[in-house]
């Protein structure tokens, strides 16, 4: 069983409205225990009950924020709201322990494998190597749950977020074979998607803290499946991010808990 992301103690939190025995078990966090500062416990009681945070990189990386929920509990709402609200790329963000188990690839190193750039040239002028904040894409494949219709409704992306995260949690929990794994992934999925999907480095924040090993991190500190579903916030006419300032703003104003990437690594003790 993956047990990397939860501590046990003998005091816990028991957080509501999960699905699950398993995931009931494994959303309780020792926060009476850790040395977590009060904002940051405010952060994590908040996303283990479902609820946004809004996560802000770093000005030294890509200076964006980002709005993230639990990937277990989306529902319509939750897409529609990443829409309306943010105005950037809805992704999921999963632990690396998530993409082992399914067998996913990177799709930088899919484009980049001599056997597919012989027999699609046009890769080899499409390489990413000018990334001005990073060294790589953590992007994988993009996924659609079998049972959509077109894929981008927010019914749609709902149902292919939870799924995910469900699937995720039932594999993990039970030690599934990567074979076993990527054949019930393939009964429920498609790809390609509506879902853009990311994957956490391998050693996640200790090696890169780019926006997905940063919403890992926070489901990691919530005791959740690190599977979370997020949107970046763009200012109104979308031609650039929303500064950090009125993305803390925005979020004082709508009771959203808002944390900067130095709080997660932190609250790991990274």
């Amino acid at each position: 069983m993956i047990m990397s992301f939860c501590w046990l103690s003998a005091k816990f939190v028991e957080p509501v409205a999960f699905k699950s025995d398993w995931i009931r078990l494994f959303m309780k966090v020792r926060l009476e225990d850790t040395l977590m500062e009060p904002h940051v416990r405010r952060a994590v009681e908040a996303f283990q009950a479902g609820q946004p945070v809004c996560l802000f990189d770093s000005e030294k990386r890509e200076g964006e924020t980002d709005l993230l929920f639990p990937a277990a509990m989306a529902e319509p709402a939750t897409m529609r709201q990443l829409r309306q609200d943010c105005g950037g790329l809805l992704f999921l963000a999963i632990g690396d322990e998530v993409g082992e188990c399914f067998g996913l690839p990177f799709l930088q190193d899919l484009h980049t494998s001599d056997d597919l750039v012989q027999r699609n040239p046009v890769l080899s002028h499409l390489i990413t190597n000018d990334l001005r904040y990073d060294a790589r894409s953590a992007f994988t494949l993009s996924i659609n749950h079998r049972e959509t219709y077109t894929g981008i409704t927010d019914h749609d992306r709902a149902l292919t977020t939870r799924r995910f995260a469900e699937l995720a949690t039932d594999c993990l929990a039970d030690s599934v074979a990567v074979e076993s794994a990527m054949k019930r992934l393939g009964e429920e999925f498609r790809t390609p998607g509506h879902i853009p999907v990311c994957r956490e480095a391998k050693g996640g924040l200790s090696v890169r803290q780019g926006h997905t090993e940063l919403a890992v991190g926070l489901a990691r500190l919530s005791g959740a499946t690190p599977v979370v579903i997020g949107a970046e916030m763009l200012q109104p006419d979308g031609d650039h991010a929303l500064s950090v300032a009125d993305a803390r703003a925005w979020a004082q104003s709508n009771g959203i808990p808002f944390l900067e990437g130095a709080d997660v690594v932190a609250a790991l003790g990274l």
